[in-house]
């Protein structure tokens, strides 16, 4: 049974700095690409940003691209999430979420996964 677990959410004020953790079991984790999705109340889920199974190539949705850096410690079986210039509309739960599909890519759309974490909640404040 695959499960993800996020932690490292919580309230920050605007300019600050957060890293989200997820630990991944179930699987063999450097076989899979991983991504990072939040989703705002009222709001679609969306694309944060990704990474392939050895890290070679990461992705970034332009409104956290120079902000956000994702990286991954498949020894840990943990992928990382550091978020810093923290702006209010980062606000949103983030999850994680795993490509069950062996592939040396990275995926940047809901459907690309096959499953995901609870969340944490990211609250920043102005």
């Amino acid at each position: 049974q695959v499960q993800l677990v996020e932690s490292g959410g919580g309230l920050v004020q605007a300019g600050g700095s957060l890293r989200l953790s997820c630990v991944v079991s179930g699987r063999t984790f450097s076989s899979y690409a991983m991504g990072w999705f939040r989703q705002a109340p009222g709001k679609a889920r969306e694309f944060v940003s990704a990474i392939s199974r050895s890290a070679s190539s990461t992705y970034y949705a332009d409104s956290v691209k120079g902000r956000f850096t994702i990286s991954r410690d498949n020894a840990k079986n943990t992928v990382y999430l550091q978020m810093s210039s923290l702006k209010p509309e980062d606000t949103a739960v983030y999850y994680c979420a795993i490509r069950d599909r062996p592939s040396s890519y990275y995926y940047t759309r809901t459907e690309d996964y096959d499953y995901w974490g609870q969340g944490t909640q990211v609250t920043v404040s102005s």
